[in-house]
Parts: structure tokens; C-alpha cells; sequence
């Protein structure tokens, strides 16, 4: 990976209607803070605004909505999904990954189908044709047949799935070190790495070798 691969980078990050939107504000903060990333386009349903004025205790407007997301820095554009003119509706947008987090079970099936019923579907959409980076952070459990259908027509169509599930070798004890964990592997799937502290060295890691430290 050579150092122009990661400098500018432009983010799509999309939160929709499923639990788990502490997770999209780690990834955010993750990202605003980042110096490689120089524009993240924002998206968040109206269900994905429900959840996080339900998972923060704040209103569903949108200036509750991006406070209670920590949103604070210029680089960080916010699209109305519901407007399907906005500039991710293109291909020829310069655009490096999508991140949806999280991402609703009947979201991840439009996408599969191609459904683009939101600017949030269609930017998948294009993430897909352009054979760009499209992660689906999926928060369902248990899977009906048809999930799993989903599941596999959108990974043959190019997305990585990747389900909203914890690892437990690394000994997590708050939600926040579960939140972290997933921010940063998901951050190295698209080439913005933050730390080693979860990557496994064929007998521990880092991770796991501070919680064991902690108990002794």
C-alpha cells in the first residue's frame, strides 16, 4: 500500500434502521480525525434517525441527530437520502468506499436487488458498478432464509458483508471496546488502518494481552 493510495480519501458512510449507531459514531469520529480522509458524505435514514434519537436519548432532528453522532468537522457533508439527485448518485463521483453501519436487514435486500428506493440504496448502487469498496454492516439475528439469500446475491455482486458480530478472544469488557474493535477492522478493510491493537500474532493480541495484564 503506498502513501498516495490513502491520502484524500473520500468516505460514504450511511447509518439506517437497525441498533447499533454508537458504532457509526465511532467510525465517524475515527474518520473526521483521520488526516488521509479529506471528505466523508453522510446519510442517515429516517429510521437510522429514530435509532439514534432512541440509542442516544436526543431528539430526531437533524441537528439533534449529528450532535448526539459528534459530528463537528467541515469535512463531514451531510445528504438528505430521500433526495436522489445528491452527488453519490453517480459514478463519476470520485468516491473510494461505503461504509453502511448499520445496516437494516430489508436495506441490505434492496441493495441486493438493486432497489435504489433511497439516494442510500442508489450509492450502493454505484459503489457496486464502479467496482468500488461497499461494506454492509448488517444488525439481525436470527437470519431467515431470505436474509441469507440476500446476503449472498449482494456478496456475488461485490459488497463485503460484514455482520455487526464481536470477537470475544480479545476479552472485551465494555460496549465501547466492542465498538472499537469493529470501527478498526472495518477501517482496515478500506485501507485506513489505526492501530495493530486487534490483529492476531499467532498466539494473542494486544487487545487481549492488556486485559490479561489487568486481571493479574
Amino acid at each position: 500500500m503506498t502513501e498516495g493510495m490513502t491520502q484524500g480519501r473520500n468516505i460514504t458512510v450511511a447509518i439506517t434502521g437497525a441498533g447499533g449507531t454508537g458504532a457509526a459514531k465511532r467510525l465517524l469520529q475515527a474518520l473526521q480525525q483521520d488526516t488521509r480522509v479529506s471528505h466523508v458524505d453522510l446519510m442517515v435514514s429516517d429510521n437510522g434517525r429514530k435509532l439514534v434519537a432512541f440509542e442516544f436519548h436526543t431528539g430526531e432532528d437533524q441537528n439533534s441527530v449529528l450532535q448526539a453522532l459528534g459530528v463537528t468537522s467541515p469535512k463531514v457533508r451531510v445528504l438528505d437520502p430521500d433526495d436522489m439527485s445528491g452527488p453519490v448518485t453517480s459514478g463519476s463521483y470520485r468516491n473510494d468506499a461505503m461504509i453502511v453501519l448499520p445496516c437494516a436487514a430489508g436495506v441490505l435486500g434492496r441493495i441486493a436487488q438493486a432497489q435504489a428506493l433511497t439516494l442510500i440504496e442508489r450509492a450502493a448502487d454505484v459503489a457496486l458498478k464502479q467496482r468500488r469498496t461497499l461494506i454492509l454492516c448488517l444488525r439481525e439475528a436470527p437470519l431467515n432464509l431470505a436474509h441469507l439469500r440476500n446476503m449472498v446475491a449482494v456478496t456475488e455482486t461485490g459488497a463485503i458483508v460484514y455482520p455487526m458480530i464481536p470477537t470475544y478472544y480479545n476479552v472485551p469488557q465494555t460496549l465501547g471496546e466492542l465498538q472499537d474493535e469493529l470501527v478498526e477492522r472495518l477501517l482496515e478493510l478500506i485501507d485506513l488502518p489505526e492501530t495493530d491493537r486487534y490483529q492476531w500474532d499467532g498466539h494473542e493480541t494486544v487487545a487481549h494481552r492488556e486485559h490479561v495484564l489487568e486481571h493479574r
